[in-house]
Formats: C-alpha cells, structure tokens, sequence
C-alpha cells in the first residue's frame, strides 16, 4: 500500500513528510476500523469552502442562490467520482476483499468519499494552500466551463413550484425496476400526479437523475 500511495502522491504532485495519513484517505471502511470516514467529512468542507471562494472570484455578479446552485453542480457525488476516475483513484484503493469482488472500488460513492478524503488529508498535513492548489489542478477545468445558465433550477423543483402555484398537491416518485451490475446500475422512476391523472417514467445511472429525468418529461407535458 506505501507504494500505491506514494506514486498516486506523485502523480498529484503532493509531497509528505509521513506517507501513513494519506494511506488512510486510501483505505476504505471495508479494510478495517482505520479507514477515510472522518478524514471524508473533513475534506467535504475543505472542497465545499475552496469552491465557493473559486465561485465567488469567478462570477461576481451572481446571486448567492445561483453561487449555491453551481457549487452542487462540482461538489456533488457524481462530479468527484468523475475525478477520481480521472486520476485512476480505483487502482490505489485498500478495501475488504468481500467488497472488491462486489466491485466495490468502482462505485461512485467509494470515489467520491476517497477524493474527499485525500483532500481532508492534503489540509492537515500540506495547508491551506496546499489543498487550494490541489483543488485547482482537479476541477478547474470543470469551474472554467460553468455558466450562470446552469443555474436554473433542477426539473423536480420547476415541477413542485409549478404545482404549487396551481394550489395542485406534490408529485409521488416511485422507483419501478433497478437493471444491472451493482456498480453499472440504471434506476427507472416514476413521476405521478394521482390528481391529475398523469404520470412519466424516468431512468438514468442514479435515482437522483431518474427523478429529474421523470419529473422533466412530466413537467413538459404539463406546460403544453
């Protein structure tokens, strides 16, 4: 494992004195009680204030619900799965052989929190801007293609404020088939408004993108 670490160290071009705390970023809950949770939870606010400042600096014109609304859209669980396969975070990884032969180390929420926590582990032994660097160098390119276009709000919730203006009760989402691998699997939805007797069937790689994907199809067809 001290090798994995410190070539994937070098890779991000981080330089530790001790190498065992980013080890522990890399160690799953899977492999043992000395694992990345906490050093997770510390990364997710690290991650969360440095893209606000990022935000803040890039866009000075935008409101704050449209700052809030763009920062979810890099600091949610997909965007840093998307990073952390970018720097192959897979390879590196410690887990419970029970959780490797399920895929495990492929799964976006154990990318996700992997990343957060290397970022938590950057903070505490390199500084602040140490980790500010490092958070650069993985999602600027993904800050320099935002726009304040991609501040609309999400289809759910343009499907909630629409009912709501029309006094109409909220719509019911009901996950109706989950194909697939446990890592590679596609979620169908349904969006229903028992009132007005209609309904749309969603599907996409998480539950949360089935929903809006129902709930966008809905919407459409209630705007007609």
């Amino acid at each position: 494992m001290r090798v994995a670490a410190e070539q994937l160290a070098k890779e991000l071009n981080l330089s530790f004195q001790q190498i065992s705390l980013f080890e522990q970023a890399l160690t799953h809950r899977s492999a043992g009680s000395i694992n990345n949770e906490r050093l997770e939870y510390l990364g997710d606010a690290v991650l969360g204030m440095v893209i606000a400042k990022r935000l803040y600096q890039r866009f000075p014109q935008a409101s704050e619900g449209q700052l809030s609304r763009l920062r979810s859209l890099l600091v949610r669980r997909q965007t840093l799965a998307e990073v952390g396969a970018e720097i192959q975070l897979s390879q590196y990884l410690l887990m419970g052989a029970g959780e490797l032969r399920a895929g495990g180390q492929s799964r976006d929420s154990t990318l996700a929190d992997a990343v957060e926590a290397i970022l938590g582990t950057t903070y505490l032994e390199l500084g602040n801007d140490a980790v500010e660097q490092l958070i650069d160098h993985l999602f600027l390119q993904r800050l320099q293609k935002l726009s304040l276009e991609q501040c609309e709000k999400d289809p759910k919730t343009r499907l909630q404020e629409h009912l709501q203006s029309h006094n109409l009760p909220l719509p019911e989402y009901k996950v109706i088939s989950v194909s697939g691998k446990q890592h590679q699997q596609r979620f169908s939805v349904k969006c229903h408004i028992s009132v007005l007797k209609m309904e749309a069937v969603g599907s996409d790689m998480s539950r949360r993108k089935a929903e809006q994907d129902a709930a966008r199809k809905l919407l459409e067809e209630l705007v007609k």
